[in-house]
């Protein structure tokens, strides 16, 4: 029987074609894609994260083991859907209107994809009205405002006011490198996050 230990190091590595090729073992020896899922590619994927919180490791490691964790997600969707497993919540994820800025929001969808979240990424400079359209479209339980400018921190304040006003019962979650704790609180926000592994946590824990 194929070891787990096995596919997890081949994912944190970013073997794309060992994990896939793993997957692939696991479910011909009948192991259950949830187990997979779960044993294999997230605990592999929050260990990542954790290490990315201390500082152990750095983006281009976040990347390469997120790709490899992609290939090996993907594989296993058909069964996934054949055994009725769910996705933990729907997230919506957007860098704020006014900021084209991304890889910090790249980041966090790759962390809450590891932390078992079904994402959808709104993209770059998004109105409030279309956090709230795709919001009510996918039924999300979190979302996620990103700004690394301090110019454009309003536009988050814009988006929590028109996501409350709508009545959206999602929690609305922040983060960037301007953004603080403080701002969060005088916003209205339900959260905030200093880095991506810890933008995971906290949607978990709003959602649990």
């Amino acid at each position: 029987m194929t070891d787990y230990d096995t596919l997890k190091v081949a994912m944190k590595s970013g073997k794309v074609a060992e994990v896939k090729r793993l997957v692939d073992v696991f479910l011909s020896e009948g192991a259950s894609a949830k187990d997979i899922l779960n044993i294999g590619l997230l605990d592999a994927m929050n260990e990542v994260g954790q290490r990315f919180k201390k500082n152990e490791v750095f983006v281009p490691e976040v990347l390469v083991a997120a790709r490899a964790m992609k290939a090996g997600t993907e594989l296993l969707k058909p069964h996934l859907i054949k055994a009725g497993v769910q996705a933990v919540a729907t997230a919506i994820m957007g860098t704020v209107k006014g900021d084209l800025h991304d890889i910090g929001k790249n980041l966090v969808i790759m962390m809450l994809e590891g932390a078992g979240f079904q994402v959808i990424d709104a993209g770059v400079d998004v109105t409030p009205e279309k956090f709230v359209d795709l919001a009510k479209q996918h039924n999300a339980k979190v979302i996620g405002l990103s700004a690394l400018l301090t110019t454009t921190m309003p536009s988050m304040k814009a988006a929590v006011e028109t996501i409350r006003a709508a009545g959206i019962p999602a929690k609305v979650i922040i983060g960037g490198a301007p953004v603080t704790q403080a701002y969060c609180d005088s916003i209205g926000a339900d959260g905030y996050s200093p880095d991506a592994a810890s933008a995971a946590d906290l949607a978990r824990s709003l959602v649990a």
